[in-house]
């Protein structure tokens, strides 16, 4: 996207342009939020931008969105004073703005203004390091910029001329634009697909590797990454700063007590995440369900802890992350809490909950051997029959230790194999792909 504040040779201008957050609570709307934490996250996002002077923001209480405006004249007027008092040069709308009540708004107000999805949208464009991220960055900009091009035209019988090849004589500028982006969106995905193949093809590496894949999930800022750098002596950038991680990032770690896993810090997940973005990085998050094991970190010092949680799970379950996968709540920052407080002792009840301070390490002891309890400890002796051929998989079972028994027939070799389900799961990648289902490989003497 373009924006006036970055010069895009030399990085962002040396003055930063002064900006002013709205949060427009409209009545009628159920939110899990309260309008003031809502506010602090959109601050929050607003300070995770560079080249931006946060001034202060605004709950703007409203009976209904206007078509026009989204405000009322007389609020669009008294915020109009507080702009030109404080020289605002940026407002940014925590919520949906369309087209043309952003048009309306920037001539009203005299600044640039971005609705939530343009300022998302930034913050990742600043952040994406690897070829996927800014793929998917551009991607999800264009798509984003093709809703706004009623900005650039006030009138649509603005026209140009052509020459038949490039456009028809009488083509609407507009129409031109619009073409010119979705040109740019073709080229962009053919490029994506490249980079998914490529992605595929480390994924099934890894599959290979009789390593448990461990996935770090979490709302933004809940201490993903600190936790990441904790287990693996790794430094991955981690800021108290909203989206600090953006792109996946994997490590293959010994934990304490000899447990070898393949760790990976994903984006963070976030309220009202925009549609674009939400497909776009559909592919980042689809590390998640390669997993194992999922660790859901939660700041659980957060005044909204819960309604973080809930968004989080929601994600997950768009993604299609199935009730088999096992999942450990990872309670984080409890460095940030009283001694007695409530969070601990209802943490210290719960199996399937650890607190800890990955700051300062607290807790960390507890997490390794929970996280050791879910991938290797419950086993179930199970038969299944292979062809001669599949010596790759025989060799890696008896390579793992589960191999309790073995009978070569003229059908092929049946194994009793005594495996947990990260290890099954392992075994069946191995074998030469089969059009019967895969869990008709396996004789389960437990469902019979």
């Amino acid at each position: 996207m373009t924006d006036d504040r970055f010069d895009h040779d030399r990085g962002p201008k040396a003055h930063p342009q002064r900006a002013l957050v709205l949060h427009p609570d409209i009545r009628g709307h159920s939110a899990a939020r309260s309008p003031e934490a809502a506010l602090d996250e959109a601050l929050a996002l607003a300070l995770a931008l560079p080249g931006i002077d946060v001034t202060g923001g605004l709950v703007v209480r409203l009976p209904k969105a206007q078509p026009g405006l989204l405000f009322g004249t007389g609020k669009v007027a008294e915020l109009k004073t507080r702009i030109e008092e404080d020289e605002i040069e940026l407002v940014l709308v925590d919520g949906p703005v369309t087209p043309v009540q952003q048009r309306n708004l920037e001539k009203e107000w005299g600044v640039k203004l971005l609705d939530r999805t343009g300022l998302i949208l930034e913050i990742f464009a600043d952040r994406a390091r690897t070829r996927e991220g800014v793929l998917q960055v551009e991607l999800a900009a264009l798509s984003y910029q093709r809703t706004r091009l009623v900005r650039a035209w006030t009138h649509l019988e603005r026209q140009r001329g052509g020459l038949g090849f490039v456009g028809g004589p009488g083509e609407t500028q507009i129409e031109a634009d619009r073409r010119a982006i979705d040109t740019q969106m073709v080229r962009l995905r053919r490029q994506l697909e490249k980079v998914v193949k490529t992605r595929e093809l480390h994924r099934a590496a890894r599959r290979r590797v009789p390593y448990p894949i461990v996935a770090l999930v979490g709302y933004t800022n809940a201490g993903k990454s600190t936790l990441f750098n904790t287990l693996t002596g790794a430094e991955v950038m981690a800021k108290d700063m909203l989206f600090a991680t953006l792109d996946p990032t994997m490590r293959a770690v010994t934990l304490p007590g000899g447990l070898a896993v393949i760790l990976s810090d994903t984006v963070g997940f976030i309220s009202d995440l925009p549609t674009q973005l939400v497909a776009a990085f559909r592919a980042t998050l689809e590390e998640v369900l390669e997993a194992d094991l999922i660790l859901h970190v939660r700041d659980i010092a957060h005044p909204e802890t819960e309604a973080q949680a809930e968004d989080v799970a929601a994600i997950l379950r768009d993604l299609g992350v199935g009730q088999d996968v096992v999942t450990l709540e990872v309670w984080n920052k409890i460095d940030l809490l009283a001694p007695d407080d409530a969070q601990i002792t209802v943490a210290d009840r719960r199996e399937d909950v650890i607190a800890v301070s990955a700051l300062n390490g607290t807790g960390m002891d507890r997490l390794v051997e929970a996280v050791g309890r879910a991938l290797g400890d419950e086993r179930r002796v199970e038969t299944v029959t292979i062809d001669h051929g599949e010596g790759r998989a025989r060799a890696w079972a008896y390579a793992e230790g589960i191999v309790e028994s073995e009978v070569a027939g003229d059908d092929g070799i049946t194994l009793t194999l005594s495996w947990s389900a990260r290890q099954k799961r392992r075994f069946q990648s191995l074998l030469a792909p089969t059009d019967a289902p895969e869990d008709d490989v396996f004789d389960d003497p437990e469902q019979d």
